[in-house]
């Protein structure tokens, strides 16, 4: 297995780690001294380990994921870049709940 994708898969882990932690992604995303820097970086991973992928040509690789939650990924690592403070939470809830398992599946 390529290893972005182990780096991708071990992210996904540690935010279900945090999370399972906390109890909820409610209450995970709510403690911003650790929980939450640490969701945030991870989703920020996951999107820069795409990114290498695309950078490298890996299109059989990236083939495997669907496009929207390829671009989705960017989008959110793009929200957290440029506005931190201002992160959604809902939203980040929702790709937690929805596209981290497929992404991971």
């Amino acid at each position: 297995m390529h290893e972005a994708l182990v780096f991708i898969e071990d992210k996904i882990d540690k935010i279900n780690e945090i999370i399972k932690q906390k109890g909820t992604i409610v209450a995970a995303l709510e403690d911003d001294t650790l929980s939450r820097p640490a969701i945030l970086m991870h989703l920020t991973s996951i999107a820069e380990q795409f990114g290498c992928l695309q950078n490298a040509l890996e299109y059989e690789i990236l083939s495997r994921f669907d496009k929207e939650d390829i671009r989705g990924a960017f989008a959110v690592r793009n929200f957290i870049a440029h506005d931190y403070e201002g992160v959604n939470l809902a939203i980040i809830e929702s790709v937690i709940r929805e596209y981290l398992p497929r992404i991971k599946a």
